[in-house]
């Protein structure tokens, strides 16, 4: 009855996280292993994040090297043993299991290194390269068509990238992706216009990023026990048909537009108000969102993402 689970969860009835909750951040979990149903939680956040960075060409040592310095960045900043006094490589090696020589290597750095794009996908290098290599550029240097096969075609051009991979697979990518298409004559011709990213791509990926950081972080501040605990609420059903999806989702658009307007008014008033006080220190985040997806299950028993 999913409706209980609403009721439960706004009276506060479900039970305390213990024995894993914890009074503060720098404290270890009490059995030195972290929980499994935190672990199962992670595989599931993961999930969605994942499959976009595929789908933008963030591979795994690009994403490996941003999480090696995330963590040594928050075990700097938020688990000294001293407030006022960092921890030592040591500590910080301790708690995140990242190789001493690489948080020297990041302390000793006087500025963020540049992401070595070479560990980008192999179709991010081989686009790179064609629109660079003067061999496969036409007479107004933009990337030219290329023969499937032969010297100076396509085949040519993935293997001088990547030996690993075949270029069949590669071009199978591409246009699945709708970065490039074979013509009738088997030629390959790269779709400039994909590049070509949306008039607000850049304000839609910082709202990407503010809003989940701070979901994120409202939701980690709860389940490690901190107090008060942030507004995290949802709606949750499991048996509808797509007229019903259909209904819930505009009645969801139309409830959160008002709340969403009824809180910018407030919180407008009261940055006004604020805005030359010394105090006025904080921001705030208030959002609201609406999923739907088939009811089924994945191997950790949550449910599938579309």
């Amino acid at each position: 009855m999913d409706w209980l689970y609403v009721i439960l969860l706004y009276m506060g009835l479900f039970p305390t996280l213990t024995p894993y909750r914890l009074t503060r951040m720098s404290e270890p979990i009490h059995n030195g292993a972290p929980p499994p149903a935190l672990m199962t939680a992670i595989r599931r956040i993961l999930r969605p994040l994942v499959r976009g960075f595929i789908g933008f060409g963030v591979t795994w040592p690009l994403l490996a090297d941003i999480l090696k310095r995330t963590y040594v960045d928050i075990a700097r900043d938020e688990f000294g043993l001293k407030p006022d006094k960092p921890p030592t490589d040591s500590r910080i090696s301790l708690v995140t299991r990242v190789h001493r020589k690489d948080i020297r290597r990041f302390r000793l750095e006087t500025e963020p290194p540049k992401l070595d794009l070479a560990d980008s996908s192999v179709g991010a290098q081989i686009i790179a390269r064609w629109c660079a290599d003067a061999q496969y550029l036409d007479e107004a240097q933009n990337p030219k068509p290329l023969a499937r096969t032969g010297t100076g075609g396509f085949e040519h051009l993935a293997r001088s990238v990547s030996k690993d991979t075949h270029p069949r697979a590669i071009l199978d990518e591409l246009v699945r992706g709708s970065l490039a298409r074979i013509d009738a004559d088997d030629f390959v011709h790269l779709d400039m216009n994909a590049f070509i990213p949306k008039a607000d791509f850049e304000n839609l990926a910082w709202y990407y990023g503010l809003n989940l950081h701070d979901h994120i972080a409202a939701s980690t501040h709860n389940i490690t026990g901190g107090t008060p605990a942030f507004l995290d609420r949802c709606v949750h059903y499991t048996h509808l048909d797509d007229a019903s999806i259909a209904e819930l989702e505009a009645l969801s658009r139309q409830l959160a537009m008002d709340a969403l307007l009824a809180l910018n008014t407030r919180a407008s008033a009261l940055e006004a108000r604020n805005k030359d006080r010394p105090e006025a220190t904080k921001r705030m985040t208030f959002g609201t969102y609406f999923y739907a997806g088939e009811n089924t299950t994945d191997a950790d028993g949550g449910f599938e993402d579309a």
